[in-house]
């Protein structure tokens, strides 16, 4: 079976910003092969961020409603929502790890997701966060962190 994969809002991001261009086309071969077979998964805390990020934040921001045609399509993915017992073990990671409350979120989304691999630029790489690794995609290629499916 292939382990599963949360990615995080920073590698749909670079997804799509052409300023990065090597950090553009790192973060779509990881979403090829995560969409390739199934194993990515997200948040709608995910799709809130990317959409704020991709409308305002880029160089070269996208017009609303491609950023909203991107998120619909990003749909096909099943994101989680924040419920309870995200809330809860957000609370529990973030007293833990020190994390960000935002970043805690994120990993109890993975964690409820049973996510093994946390794909993300903004936590240390190698780092085990309650049973859920986290991979840079930036350092590590597609496919390479993850154990044979």
């Amino acid at each position: 079976m292939t382990d599963l994969v949360f990615v995080d809002t920073n590698v749909f991001v670079y997804w799509l910003d052409s300023s990065e261009p090597a950090k553009q086309a790192r973060a779509a071969a990881w979403l090829r092969e995560l969409w390739s077979d199934r194993s990515g998964r997200l948040s709608y805390q995910v799709l809130l961020e990317f959409y704020v990020t991709v409308t305002r934040k880029l160089a070269r921001p996208l017009e609303a409603q491609e950023a909203r045609s991107v998120c619909r399509s990003l749909l096909a993915w099943d994101p989680t929502i924040t419920e309870e017992r995200t809330l809860a073990a957000a609370w529990a990671l973030q007293d833990r790890y020190q994390l960000s409350w935002w970043d805690a979120l994120i990993v109890a989304s993975a964690q409820l997701l049973e996510c093994r691999y946390l794909l993300t630029e903004d936590l240390q790489h190698g780092q085990d966060l309650g049973g859920v690794e986290v991979v840079n995609p930036f350092v590590t290629p597609a496919g390479r962190e993850r154990a044979p499916g």
